[in-house]
Formats: C-alpha cells, sequence, structure tokens
C-alpha cells in the first residue's frame, strides 16, 4: 500500500513537472515562430557579404573586356602588363615610386595587384611592419605601353 501511494506520489510529481517544461518549451517555440515571421517580412538588401569576391574586376567586367578587345587588346596581356608595370618599380634598396610615402621599417614596396577595370586598379603596399594600399589609374597607348599615376594612397597607422 505504501508502495502504491509513493508511486502514485512520484507520478504526479513527474507529471506537474513535465507539464511546466512542455509549456515552457511552447512558449520559446511561439516565440521563435514569431522572430521567424518578422524575419521573413523585412526587405532584404544586398550586403558586402552577398557580393562575390570578383565583383570589383577586369577578368568580369564584361564592358572593360569589350573596350579592351575593340581596340586590339588581349586583356590577359593587358593585365600582366599593367602588373608588371607596377611591381617592376619595386627597387631593393629604395621605395617604389609610386607610393608617396617613405617606408620607414625599409623600403615599401607593392605586392598585390588588381585591376577593377581597363583605367584603374588598386595595390598593397608594405615594408614588412607598415602597409597601405593604392587607388592607381593607368593609360594604354596605341602600342600597348602602359602609363601608370597613383590617384590615391592610404597608409594604416601602426597600433
Amino acid at each position: 500500500m505504501y508502495l502504491f501511494v509513493f508511486t502514485v506520489l512520484l507520478a504526479v510529481v513527474f507529471y506537474a513537472n513535465g507539464s511546466r517544461l512542455v509549456a515552457s518549451k511552447d512558449k520559446e517555440i511561439s516565440a521563435l515562430k514569431e522572430q521567424l515571421e518578422e524575419q521573413k517580412n523585412k526587405p532584404v538588401y544586398p550586403s558586402e557579404a552577398d557580393l562575390p569576391e570578383d565583383t570589383f574586376s577586369l577578368v568580369t567586367n564584361e564592358e572593360a573586356l569589350t573596350y579592351l578587345e575593340n581596340r586590339g587588346f588581349d586583356p590577359v596581356d593587358i593585365i600582366n602588363k599593367v602588373e608588371d608595370a607596377l611591381i617592376s618599380r619595386n627597387r631593393a634598396e629604395a621605395d617604389n615610386e609610386l607610393i608617396p610615402y617613405e617606408g620607414m621599417a625599409g623600403p615599401f614596396r607593392i605586392n598585390k595587384v588588381k585591376l577593377l577595370n581597363h583605367k584603374w586598379a588598386v595595390a598593397s603596399y608594405t615594408d614588412g611592419s607598415y602597409w597601405g594600399d593604392l587607388f592607381i589609374s593607368y593609360e594604354i597607348d596605341d602600342e600597348g605601353e602602359i602609363e601608370v599615376f597613383t590617384e590615391k594612397a592610404l597608409l594604416y597607422p601602426n597600433n
């Protein structure tokens, strides 16, 4: 008899505890459903993370590629020439002449170049401790010779 009463009492405690747990989970589920509905109703704006990495690139810019091809240039050849025109100005003991800053831990050298279209490029540079970015414009004459100009330069602070 005591065993029966103890079992019934234990069943009542488990039932009460379980129903409170189910009720709290139901509230949580309904709150999450409301949040989901709110998110579904919000307008979707593309973020930078949604843009492909090569969005701003000569390789994927059809208008720029067409411009180069109409002038009789091979886009791959132009990419190589522009990169060479920028990186070939790196010197062993002197700063690259396109960088308007003097290297502090050594000479500044361009280490990466990305062509945005048929007129603009961006490049990163460093002296080993300090680094920055360049915005560069370039011109291609009828013979395919490249002339480059530094438009803007940015030197990051060393924290």
